[in-house]
């Protein structure tokens, strides 16, 4: 499995695409960034994967959806995506026009172009926060960054679910490199050790 990610240029958040096969990909967190990205490695995007609804974590889901893609998200987190109170933040953003296709329970598994997914449910960024593990890696979206957390000052956040949350990705057995929402990569283990705001 390949994974590339893509950084954002201004206020977007980091999106990631994976391919099995070189030929079709899943794309987490598509920024529209991500769809130029998609372009440059010759990949046909089959799935996205939203780890929350936020503006920032879906700029792309409109065009991917557009051209065939099927979105899914947590089960918590669809009636927020496009509701008043998401489309109000900051005083107002874009949401794309597009359809979820299905949603996620915790601890489902799932298989998407041939690459397997496990989902946990991390509620705090947002109600419906997700993370996606694949082999050794997971997708934390807003949940955990490197030496950081997500903020809970929004629509639907606790600081008291989030820090839960990062509590049970700490629990997790083996290790794991991190792919955040925002920022550097890093793993499981340096933020056991170092992350100031939840230690393991």
């Amino acid at each position: 499995m390949k994974i590339i990610k893509v950084t954002p240029r201004v206020f977007a958040s980091n999106s990631y695409i994976l391919t099995g096969d070189g030929k079709s990909a899943v794309v987490i967190d598509p920024s529209e960034e991500a769809v130029a990205a998609l372009k440059r490695h010759g990949l046909v995007c089959k799935a996205v994967l939203l780890t929350h609804g936020h503006f920032d974590h879906i700029g792309g889901c409109g065009i991917l959806y557009d051209g065939g893609a099927k979105i899914y998200c947590g089960e918590y987190e669809k009636t927020f995506i496009f509701s008043a109170e998401n489309r109000n933040i900051f005083g107002g953003v874009y949401i794309p026009e597009f359809e979820i296709a299905g949603t996620f329970k915790n601890g489902e598994t799932i298989e998407l172009c041939g690459i397997k997914f496990s989902v946990i449910h991390t509620p705090g960024h947002t109600e419906g926060s997700v993370c996606y593990i694949c082999e050794n890696a997971i997708f934390t979206g807003d949940t955990l960054f490197c030496g950081g957390v997500g903020r809970t000052d929004l629509p639907t956040g606790s600081m008291g679910k989030l820090i839960n949350s990062v509590k049970r990705i700490y629990a997790l057995d083996g290790e794991f490199k991190l792919y955040c929402g925002h920022g550097e990569d890093s793993t499981l283990a340096n933020e056991r050790k170092y992350n100031p705001y939840v230690r393991g």
